[in-house]
């Protein structure tokens, strides 16, 4: 279904149930997804929210929509309102792993526990002099060309350790939003507006219990800031596979449902 938040349209898949909630927050250019797999196997246990976020995904490609970590923590805090959510557990991956941070270090008592994939951690804000580029007129045509460059196969081998989970159904999933013709200005509002990855000092103050999970041989967030961010948050936890690359979601689902379990029914 397609709600608005922040006067942008989104398109959210849920399934409310007597259950407690997580709220599962994609990451770069991807979508809910991401969570393919996953969600089949948690809808077992809790009710579920994915959303696509602003830009992304069959969600609107605004073009005045603030697309910072902050104003992306709101939404998603706004969203938990709409459906009368008052706390959930939060899980992100990649760049959704640092909107969940953002949205717990906003509001500690919405969020029961954090559960982040192959988080994105430690990126600094765009340099100003590619800022400062992206006001010059037609920079997005840019940004489309660059875009159109990559190709959507070429990016799923990098994100996957078994290439054989590389279907024609994700091809066409991760392609399809990159055909909008409002997609590089969200990109390019998106390098403006991004403040950069929460730094040590900030991670220190999070104290909601997390659990961070990774694939071993992740090339785009690889296991070192996974183990930087396990000793800058205070209450973390981080589990890894092997022979699992940045979609761990897609290609360890049932090993990462039985380890959410594990963790979500332990006491806080």
């Amino acid at each position: 279904m397609y709600i608005n938040i922040l006067k942008t349209t989104i398109y959210c898949e849920y399934r409310l149930q007597d259950k407690p909630t997580i709220f599962l927050i994609h990451g770069f250019v991807a979508s809910s997804y991401t969570f393919n797999r996953l969600k089949e196997l948690l809808a077992n246990d809790f009710s579920i929210i994915a959303i696509d976020l602003p830009g992304f995904g069959k969600s609107e490609k605004s073009t005045s929509f603030i697309y910072s970590f902050d104003n992306y923590a709101n939404l998603i805090l706004k969203c938990m309102d709409h459906f009368q959510i008052k706390e959930a557990y939060v899980a992100g991956h990649s760049m959704g792993g640092q909107i969940a941070l953002y949205t717990a270090m906003k509001e500690p008592g919405r969020v029961k526990k954090l559960i982040l994939f192959c988080s994105s951690g430690y990126l600094p804000k765009a340099k100003k002099h590619l800022i400062y580029s992206s006001y010059l007129p037609f920079f997005h045509v840019f940004a489309r060309r660059k875009i159109n460059s990559q190709s959507v196969v070429k990016n799923l081998r990098n994100v996957f350790y078994d290439h054989s989970f590389i279907t024609n159904d994700q091809i066409e999933e991760y392609g399809r939003p990159l055909q909008d013709k409002n997609f590089p200005k969200s990109l390019v509002r998106l390098l403006r507006h991004r403040e950069g990855d929460l730094t040590s000092e900030q991670l220190h103050d999070i104290k909601t219990p997390t659990l961070l999970i990774w694939g071993e041989e992740d090339k785009v967030v690889p296991l070192p800031i996974g183990r930087k961010l396990a000793k800058d948050l205070p209450n973390a936890k981080l589990v890894s596979y092997e022979k699992a690359g940045h979609l761990v979601t897609e290609e360890k689902s049932q090993q990462l449902y039985k380890e959410i379990l594990s963790f979500t029914e332990t006491r806080d």
